[in-house]
């Protein structure tokens, strides 16, 4: 049971990690559905370091952060720079870092990765008086975002995006920076996830790393009662989100369900809190 335990918090880390940064793109009304592209892209190349290169663990991580933050930078300056709906460009990107990720694989999976990064996973070695610390990194980040989004100018300042873009510019924020801002974060932090993921898997990595990632975070981020609208939410909130996700999903293995179920479960929550979400908005503007 406590093992059970301790494995839940390790696969929950890595949706929670990214779910921060997803809070702060739907927050300024956007969204980034390249994540999972990019946890790809930077878990290949990770594995590939960590296998031909021998590389410790300290620069891996590094290098799998600066990866997926270059990536969701690149998002970010379309976005924010080229005016084109965020679902559109990362729409786009997640095919192109997924085509990307394809080729680094080339048909092969990454075998023998070495256990330099075994104390993110869920073995004793990734674990502190039974607390993995995977899951203490996740909570230190939620933290500090929360902090950041309720007591930091630049986070009141992606609600003011989120809630009015053009009133926001007028206020003198800086709206294309802060756009660019919160998606680098993103794929900063989905680089952070990808080293995670690694070291909660096995010493094997196929093409498959990362599948269904961007549904699991957007839904964990959603029903943690982020408007879709943008203006408001709170990484707490998806914290709690990514729990129930996960949850589920041990859930459904555990009783031999098919696994098509969790999914099935996750897409009704995601119906019914985008529902409750935009009634809330329509009586909040009718009562006006």
């Amino acid at each position: 049971m406590l093992f059970r335990s301790q494995s839940l918090l390790v696969r929950l880390a890595p949706v929670g990690i990214m779910a921060i940064g997803m809070t702060c793109v739907i927050i300024t009304a956007g969204i980034d559905i390249s994540i999972a592209a990019t946890l790809m892209v930077c878990a290949v190349v990770t594995a590939k370091l960590l296998t031909l290169s021998g590389m410790g663990a300290v620069p891996v991580i590094l290098i799998s952060m600066a990866l997926g933050c270059f990536l969701g930078a690149m998002n970010g300056l379309l976005i924010a720079y080229g005016r084109v709906p965020a679902i559109i460009i990362t729409f786009g990107t997640a095919n192109i870092f997924q085509f990307i990720g394809l080729r680094i694989f080339n048909s092969q999976t990454v075998n023998g990765i070495p256990p330099t990064l075994g104390f993110l996973g869920p073995g004793r070695a990734g674990r502190v008086f039974g607390v993995p610390y995977a899951f203490m990194i996740m909570v230190v980040l939620v933290a500090l975002a929360w902090v950041y989004l309720r007591h930091f100018p630049g986070g009141r300042h992606l609600y003011a995006i989120g809630d009015d873009e053009q009133a926001a510019e007028l206020a003198g924020v800086n709206v294309r920076r802060h756009v660019l801002s919160a998606y680098a974060l993103t794929g900063l932090l989905v680089g952070l996830a990808a080293c995670i993921t690694i070291a909660g898997g096995t010493t094997t990595l196929d093409e498959s790393v990362g599948r269904g990632q961007e549904l699991a975070t957007i839904a964990a981020v959603v029903i943690g009662g982020t408007s879709v609208m943008g203006g408001r939410g709170s990484v707490l909130g998806s914290v709690l989100g990514a729990l129930l996700v996960q949850t589920v999903a041990t859930g459904v293995t555990q009783l031999g369900w098919p696994t098509q179920l969790a999914n099935l479960f996750v897409g009704v929550f995601i119906v019914v809190a985008v529902g409750a979400d935009l009634i809330r908005e329509r009586y909040a503007r009718t009562s006006v």
